[in-house]
């Protein structure tokens, strides 16, 4: 198996958090955010550029809100936008070559077997299940459905009428715990005060209005459309979704507001990212992994002293958790996981 050199992230590690509270009673699912169900609930900060600061604020805002009860996992997403289109209506088709929202689900925490919706204007939903990320030769399988999934668009103005006076999108989607603990820690729910690691994208195209209709902007150089804009939540650092230790953290809690910092554990995980990163490149350059942590550690600093266990073609570093009461192992395949 051929190996590809791997972009490390440029960017601190620091994803933003969400504390995602138990609803108070049962939503209707129909695109309206202006009701009871939503009214006290927080909302995210608004997106970003999925690189962050090395890239200017997004052009339209977008920010969402999250509850949970004991049935789904609901998500209510307000999209600004004065040009409202779409043209995709069959399910699981490549929703992101229209404007769309997405949701990435990673419930165990390994980056791999982690979940991805995306939803278009028309509600046009594609959902899919990843075996691991693309850079480690993981497998989409479209054929992964949310079973019992409600989504719902609400249209401020009209869609594909560019005489309309076009405001937003609003999305709201339950999505039932039985399909998504399908791949969680011991195949439950997140208890009080556990978090799963969460994302939230929005693609945007760059769209010109052309005898009335809305028409992807072609770039005159390339004879293709300009790249899509991607805008996030929790920054990546790296235009690649596919990236799940970057992705957000949501927390869960009953009623209470819960105080929450990157946990040690998670800090770790991230120094072992790194090294995998650098393992893959060293891999490409030299035939072969590193075997001493000189080899790879370059001029950061470190807080870890790892083990490395190298075969031909596999590897295994392994560090003590915080409390010294398990390990925390990345494996060449890129999943990270715990021995206890």
């Amino acid at each position: 198996m051929k190996l590809e050199r791997l972009q490390e992230p440029k960017i601190e590690f620091a994803p933003k958090h969400y504390i995602c509270k138990k609803a108070k009673e049962q939503p209707i699912i129909d695109g309206n955010l202006d009701k009871s169900f939503w009214a006290d609930v927080q909302w995210t900060s608004y997106f970003e550029d999925i690189e962050g600061d090395l890239k200017p604020k997004p052009l339209k805002q977008t920010r969402l809100k999250m509850l949970w009860d004991d049935e789904c996992l609901y998500f209510g997403a307000e999209l600004e936008d004065d040009q409202i289109w779409a043209t995709l209506r069959e399910r699981d088709s490549v929703i992101f070559q229209d404007n769309d929202f997405e949701i990435f689900i990673d419930s165990s925490g390994e980056t791999h077997h982690y979940y991805e919706f995306e939803m278009n204007a028309f509600n046009t939903i594609w959902d899919l299940m990843l075996t691991k990320p693309y850079r480690d030769n993981g497998k989409p399988i479209n054929s992964w459905d949310i079973k019992g999934i409600k989504s719902a668009v609400k249209v401020y103005g009209a869609i594909n009428n560019s005489d309309a006076k076009n405001t937003k999108w609003t999305v709201e989607i339950a999505m039932p715990w039985k399909s998504l603990i399908e791949m969680a820690g011991e195949l439950r729910r997140p208890n009080c005060g556990e978090y799963w690691r969460i994302n939230f994208s929005r693609v945007e195209w760059r769209t010109e209005v052309k005898e009335g209709k809305y028409r992807k902007c072609i770039d005159p150089k390339t004879g293709i459309a300009y790249p899509e804009y991607n805008w996030v939540w929790s920054p990546m650092g790296i235009i690649n979704m596919h990236y799940p230790e970057l992705w957000g953290f949501v927390v869960f809690s009953e009623e209470d507001e819960i105080e929450f910092s990157i946990p040690k554990d998670e800090k770790i995980k991230w120094q072992l990212r790194k090294l995998y990163y650098r393992q893959r490149n060293y891999y490409c350059d030299n035939g072969r992994y590193a075997a001493d942590f000189n080899e790879i550690k370059g001029r950061d600093r470190w807080s870890i002293d790892p083990v490395i266990e190298v075969a031909s073609d596999m590897y295994q570093i392994t560090v003590p958790s915080e409390d010294k009461t398990s390990s925390i192992c990345i494996r060449e395949d890129g999943r990270v996981f715990i021995n206890r």
